[in-house]
This record gives C-alpha cells, sequence and structure tokens, in this order.
C-alpha cells in the first residue's frame, strides 16, 4: 500500500501486477523497466505467476517484480487494506490491470474478498477490458457494493466503456477515465455521461517521442458535455496548464 500523487486517489494498492495490453504509453511498464529484475525479458508470454512473500528469491532476484511486467499475484498483499485504519480513496492495481482477459477469475475473487475485510474504503478499479466486469456480473461475480467504483479507460470514443443504462436500478458506479486522451472526444448522444457517475481525463506524461498534446478544444467539449449530464469531471494535473481558469476537479461523493 503506497501513497500516491495520482490526483483522485489516496494510496495505490497492487495485489495484482502485469499487463498485456503493450500500450506504448504505458507508465506501469516504465516503471517495472527501471525497477524490476534486470535482464528480464518484458515479453508476453501470459503465464501467471503467485509470489507468496515479498523476500522471494527468483532467479537470484529479490523486488517487487521478479517476472517483470507479467501477469503476477502477490498474495502476501492481500490483507494491506486491513492494515490502513483511515478511510480512503484506494487505486487497485495500478500497476496492471485487473479484469485483463488473461488474469483467472479467482485472483479477482481474492482481491474482492480483501477489500470486503476493510469495508471502510473506497475502491477504485480501471480497466482497458471493461467486458470482463460484465463476465463476471453475469456469473455473480461483480461485487455490487456502494464503496466499489467500476471504470473504463478509454484514449478515444471508440473503445468500449462499462456503464450503467439508463434506469438501471443496480449500485454498481460506474467513471471512465479518458486518460490519455489522445484525440477529439465523439460526445455525442450526450447519454453515455448521464449513464455513468464520473468522469476523469488526463493528459499523457512523461517524455515518449511522439507524445500527444490534447487541444483545449477537447476538453471543452467534455466538459460541456459533463454539465448538460450533470456528471462530475476531474481533470488531472496534467490539464492545468492548458485549462487555465476553466481548470476544474469535481468529485461525485
Amino acid at each position: 500500500m503506497n501513497k500516491t500523487k495520482i490526483d483522485w486517489a489516496d494510496y495505490t494498492w497492487n495485489p495484482v501486477t502485469g499487463c498485456y495490453h503493450g500500450c506504448k504509453y504505458c507508465y506501469a511498464r516504465r516503471i517495472v523497466r527501471r525497477f524490476g529484475r534486470k535482464n528480464y525479458e518484458l515479453s508476453i508470454d501470459k503465464k501467471n505467476r503467485i509470489l507468496t512473500s515479498p523476500k522471494n528469491i527468483i532467479g537470484g532476484y529479490k523486488g517487487p517484480y521478479p517476472w517483470g511486467f507479467n501477469s503476477t499475484l502477490h498474495k502476501y498483499r492481500l490483507d494491506e487494506p486491513q492494515k490502513l485504519k483511515k478511510p480512503s480513496n484506494i487505486f487497485v492495481s495500478s500497476m496492471g490491470d485487473l479484469f485483463g482477459e488473461w488474469v483467472p477469475d479467482y485472483w479477482i475473487q481474492k482481491v474482492f474478498e480483501a477489500c470486503q475485510k476493510a469495508p471502510w474504503h473506497r475502491y477504485m478499479f480501471l480497466t482497458k477490458n471493461p467486458g470482463r466486469y460484465v463476465e463476471l456480473a453475469k456469473k455473480g461475480l461483480l461485487v455490487n457494493e456502494t464503496n466499489y467504483w467500476y471504470g473504463s479507460t478509454a484514449t478515444n470514443s471508440k473503445m468500449s466503456r462499462f456503464i450503467k443504462p439508463k434506469g438501471d436500478a443496480t449500485k454498481y458506479n460506474t467513471f471512465i477515465s479518458i486518460e490519455p486522451i489522445l484525440q477529439p472526444w465523439d460526445i455525442d448522444p450526450y447519454e453515455e455521461f448521464e449513464s455513468t457517475q464520473w468522469v476523469i481525463i488526463g493528459a499523457e506524461t512523461g517524455n515518449r517521442k511522439g507524445k500527444a498534446i490534447p487541444e483545449k478544444e477537447w476538453i471543452m467539449a467534455i466538459k460541456k458535455a459533463c454539465e448538460r449530464a450533470g456528471t462530475p469531471l476531474f481533470m488531472k494535473e496534467s490539464l492545468k496548464e492548458i485549462m487555465g481558469q476553466d481548470f476544474i476537479q469535481e468529485f461525485p461523493w
């Protein structure tokens, strides 16, 4: 459990790490390359590993990412929310995609069980594979609690999102994270923003060659759409200089 500089969260918690989406702008992969096991190939082999102790020595390496960015369940981290007594916003699995198609259902269930043992926190989940939320819901495995927030990451409006249909009475809290925004967002119709509880938007960070720089008009269009839908909008600090006096950070709670 680590304090974080992420604007909308207090802590990050990584019981599951690793991801195979292969995004060029991924900050988590950069971190693993810098601090993970040296000379370990970050190739996609899609083999799931389980780490039972932070002191495990794998191939002579002692550290948090012995298998690089490959999918790993850190069982020794499952009790960390219980140790944090102050109610907090916790971003779950910032160093991977907990709902990636390669992650076993029982890993996700283990994480949910750990969350339920510390119900005083608000848990923020985020995935580029929101169809997994739907699959889990159909199986009766998607926890339906008010302190669970299910987010969908999308860099453009053509990517799928998990939102509640209009009139849906379930308790699922959903949000959309448009980060990094890479192009203008198609905001017609507005019903999408009416069917989610929160919208987060941010620019690409880091020094990647060819980094996308968003235009203020893109953000303003989303801002107006959220205002029309009555949905809170949270702009990340990466947009502060671009937005000037139009910069806002709204929360849905």
